[in-house]
């Protein structure tokens, strides 16, 4: 059975460690709206679902769940244009943790 979209939001609020009121406020829509679009009340608009799947660090296609397999040039992208879009917010440690990762340093 195909999880819904308010169960895909539920599991990566848990993953990422948010309340439902943590990710309202990171996607600037209220806690009452993010209940319903959880709960399967309303559908959000397909902005407000790139903002959810930008804070969860996943894509609109999955929580759609539009699944298919993975891409490696696509994950590559993916991942790529996450990192450009973050890095500014990064503390130097994330930043030293990740090229330690990249190149395998433990």
């Amino acid at each position: 059975m195909s999880r819904t979209l308010g169960e895909r939001i539920s599991e990566l609020l848990e993953k990422n460690g948010l309340t439902q009121r943590e990710l309202a406020e990171r996607v600037d829509v209220t806690e009452v709206s993010m209940s319903r679009y959880i709960k399967g009340d309303r559908v959000p608009k397909g902005p407000v679902i790139a903002r959810i799947a930008a804070a969860l660090h996943t894509t609109s296609d999955y929580l759609l769940g539009q699944e298919h397999e993975e891409d490696p040039e696509l994950v590559y992208d993916q991942t790529q244009r996450a990192i450009l879009r973050n890095v500014s917010r990064w503390s130097q440690k994330q930043k030293a943790e990740l090229v330690m990762a990249l190149f395998e340093v433990n």
